[in-house]
C-alpha cells in the first residue's frame, strides 16, 4: 500500500472507476446476448412482435455501446467493431433463412 497521501488518492479513484467500467462492460455484454438471442427467435419464427423486438434491442444495444464509447469505457474502434458485429448478424440470419429482400432477389435474374 502506498505511503503517500495522492498515492492513496489515486489508488482509491482507480478502483471505483474499475468498478464502475466493469458494470457498463457487463451492461453492454448483457444487452448484446438478449440482441442475438433475439434475432436467433425472429430467424425461426418471423412475426411483426419479433421484429420489432429485434430492432428496439438493436437500438438498445447501439446506445449501451456509444455510451460506454462517450465514456471511455470502451474505445470507439471497439465500439464500432461491436456495432458493426451486430449489424452482421442480423443480415445473415435473414439471408441464411431464404428470405431475401425483393430487391437483391430481382437483380440477380436480370443480369444477362
Amino acid at each position: 500500500m502506498a505511503n503517500i497521501k495522492s498515492a492513496i488518492k489515486r489508488i482509491q479513484v482507480a478502483e471505483r472507476n474499475r468498478l464502475r467500467n466493469k458494470s457498463e462492460k457487463s451492461a453492454v455484454r448483457t444487452v448484446i446476448k438478449k440482441y442475438f438471442t433475439a434475432v436467433d427467435n425472429y430467424a425461426a419464427n418471423r412475426t411483426e412482435e419479433l421484429q420489432q423486438e429485434v430492432n428496439q434491442l438493436m437500438s438498445k444495444a447501439y446506445s449501451k455501446i456509444d455510451k460506454a464509447v462517450k465514456h471511455g469505457v470502451l474505445h470507439k474502434n471497439n465500439g464500432a467493431r461491436k456495432k458493426s458485429r451486430l449489424a452482421r448478424y442480423y443480415k445473415r440470419h435473414l439471408l441464411v433463412t431464404g428470405s431475401e429482400p425483393e430487391s437483391m432477389a430481382n437483380e440477380g435474374s436480370q443480369a444477362s
